[in-house]
């Protein structure tokens, strides 16, 4: 591999990182550090950054979740959460923190590697596993969105070009663009990123923004 990612790993259970090291050393990364928490894994890179750190999302030595992820992205790293799936809230604080994606620990090594790679190519990793999980959730925290915000999401996740929102708006193009950035800045703050235009068609049905969509095809809005 001509540009092997640099992998971190960050767990409390030594069997695990054991396993981890193997696999990426197995696909070809180079893995430059391994340690029980992030304290430890941040003296052991002595300054340097790595392409993705893959981080226990519960760590045994009192630490938050939140501290953890901001603490390896100040280290110019990249975070990859790995979780086992039942652990709702936290998995959307490390998601608000930064990480850019979380992986069950139940999901099959070469999709741990797969993800990783995604991350290392500064990728945000959107799979179903963390979104269904969050769904689940009976706390599931809604975008504190304002009138005009709601407004834009409906028409910009309902189809319409960006231009196309702000003239039924009556607004500005660079005004529309504003309120579509603070719209996903504010989704990311609850642990519920959009980057793309799926994503936040996702978010406006979730949110009862747009009606639910039928997987058959029809838009449900007879």
């Amino acid at each position: 591999m001509a540009d092997a990612p640099r992998v971190a790993i960050v767990d409390d259970h030594e069997a695990v990182r054991l396993g981890l090291r193997a696999a990426c050393t197995e696909a070809g990364y180079d893995v430059i550090a391994t340690a029980a928490t992030v304290p430890q894994l941040v003296e052991r890179l002595g300054g340097e950054s790595c392409d993705v750190v893959v981080l226990d999302l519960s760590l045994g030595d009192g630490t938050s979740v939140t501290d953890n992820v901001l603490a390896v992205r100040a280290t110019g790293s990249a975070v990859l959460v790995h979780s086992i799936a039942d652990r709702v809230a936290s998995v959307r604080e490390s998601l608000a923190a930064g990480a850019a994606g979380v992986i069950p620990k139940s999901s099959p090594m070469d999709v741990v590697i797969r993800s990783i790679a995604t991350v290392a190519n500064g990728d945000v990793l959107n799979n179903l596993e963390w979104a269904s999980a969050i769904e689940a959730d009976s706390e599931f925290a809604k975008a504190q969105l304002g009138r005009r915000e709601r407004d834009v999401l409906h028409l910009y996740a309902s189809g319409l070009p960006l231009k196309m929102v702000a003239l039924q708006l009556g607004i500005a193009h660079s005004t529309a663009r504003e309120y579509l950035d603070r719209i996903r800045a504010k989704y990311v703050e609850v642990g519920r990123p959009a980057p793309t235009k799926v994503d936040l068609l996702r978010r406006a049905v979730e949110d009862g923004i747009l009606p639910g969509l039928d997987p058959e095809g029809g838009d449900g809005r007879g």
